[in-house]
C-alpha cells in the first residue's frame, strides 16, 4: 500500500507541474492576442487599398494589361500554393486544419489538370509533407514573429520572380494562398484564397460586396506604369496581412489548447488524489483489521497480554 501510495503522489505531482507550464503558456499566449489583432488591423486597410486601387485601374483603363490580370493564364499547368502553419507546437488543430485546406486545394487543381506547388512557411507544414517524401518547393521555417513584414517581402519576391518567370520548370500560372482568417478571438477559419489571376471583384469579398464602386484616378505617367508598381505591392500587403491574421490565430488556438490541458491537468490531479486518498484509507482499514484480528486471536487463546 505504501508503494502505492508514493507512485499516486508522484503522478500528482507530475500533474500539478504540467498544469503550471500549461497555465503559463495560456496566460501568455492570451497576452499576445491583443497586440497580434491590433496589427492585423493596422494593415488591413492597406491591403484593401491596394486592392481597391488595381481595381480603379483596371476599370477606368480599358486598354491596360498585366500578366497578374491575364484570367487565361496558362503555359505548364503549375500552381503555386503559400502555406502559413505554426512554427512551434501546443496549438491544437491550428496547423492540421490549414494543412487540410492546402491538401483539398492541391487534389482540387490535380483534378483539373495541374501541378501543385508548395511554398510552405513554418516548421509544422515543411516537416508534414518532407515526412511523406514532398518536399516543398521552398520553405521559410523557423520564422519569428517580430519579423512577419520582412517575411512577407521575401516570399512575395519570391513568387513574383516566378509567376513572371519564361522558364517554364519554375513559371507559375497561377498562386494560392492558404492561411487562418481571425474573425474574434474565439473564431479562426482556415481558408484559400488565390492571388493571382487577380479577380477585380474580390477586393471587397470579406465584406460582403458583390461588386464595389472604385473612384476616378489619373494616372501619371500612365496606368500600365502604375500597374507596375502596385502589383509587387499587392502581393506583399496580401501576404503580410495573412501572415498577421495567423500568428494572431495561432495564439487563439494556443489559448484554447492550453486551457483544455490545464483543465485535463486538473482532472488528472483530482483522480489520483482520489486514489490516493482511497489507498490511504484501505491501508488504515488494513491495520485496524490486523489489530482487532489480533485482539480478538489473543482472547480467543486465554492468554492475557502483559
Amino acid at each position: 500500500m505504501g508503494a502505492q501510495q508514493r507512485e499516486y503522489k508522484k503522478r500528482i505531482g507530475s500533474a500539478q507541474g504540467m498544469k503550471k507550464i500549461f497555465k503559463a503558456k495560456e496566460m501568455v499566449a492570451a497576452s499576445r492576442i491583443a497586440k497580434a489583432h491590433a496589427r492585423v488591423l493596422a494593415t488591413t486597410p492597406y491591403a484593401d487599398a491596394i486592392t481597391r486601387a488595381i481595381g480603379a485601374v483596371a476599370t477606368h483603363s480599358g486598354d491596360v494589361a498585366h500578366p497578374f490580370l491575364d484570367q487565361e493564364r496558362s503555359s505548364n499547368g503549375r500552381a503555386g500554393i503559400v502555406l502559413i502553419t505554426a512554427d512551434r507546437g501546443m496549438t491544437g488543430s491550428y496547423s492540421h486544419n490549414v494543412i487540410r485546406a492546402a491538401e483539398e486545394l492541391a487534389n482540387a487543381l490535380q483534378e483539373e489538370g495541374k501541378t501543385p506547388v508548395l511554398y510552405v512557411v513554418g516548421r509544422k507544414g515543411e516537416t508534414y509533407y518532407r515526412f511523406r517524401n514532398r518536399p516543398p518547393h521552398e520553405a521559410w521555417a523557423p520564422y519569428h514573429e517580430g519579423e512577419l513584414p520582412e517575411l512577407g517581402h521575401e516570399i512575395a519576391q519570391r513568387v513574383t520572380a516566378d509567376l513572371l518567370s519564361e522558364d517554364p520548370e519554375t513559371h507559375l500560372d497561377e498562386l494560392y494562398l492558404v492561411g487562418t482568417r481571425f474573425k474574434t478571438r474565439f473564431q479562426q477559419v482556415a481558408r484559400a484564397t488565390r492571388l493571382v489571376p487577380i479577380e477585380v471583384v474580390d477586393a471587397d469579398e470579406d465584406h460582403g460586396t458583390a461588386r464595389p464602386t472604385y473612384p476616378l484616378y489619373e494616372f501619371t505617367p500612365d496606368a500600365e506604369q502604375v500597374m507596375d508598381e502596385l502589383m509587387p505591392r499587392y502581393l506583399e500587403s496580401k501576404l503580410v496581412n495573412i501572415l498577421l491574421q495567423s500568428m494572431a490565430s495561432e495564439h487563439a488556438a494556443t489559448q484554447r489548447a492550453m486551457k483544455t490541458a490545464t483543465d485535463n491537468a486538473e482532472t488528472q490531479v483530482k483522480k489520483f488524489t482520489r486514489l490516493a486518498n482511497s489507498a490511504r484509507q484501505a491501508e488504515i482499514t488494513q491495520e485496524i483489521t490486523e489489530i482487532v484480528g489480533g485482539a480478538d486471536a489473543l482472547s480467543g487463546s486465554g492468554r492475557k497480554e502483559r
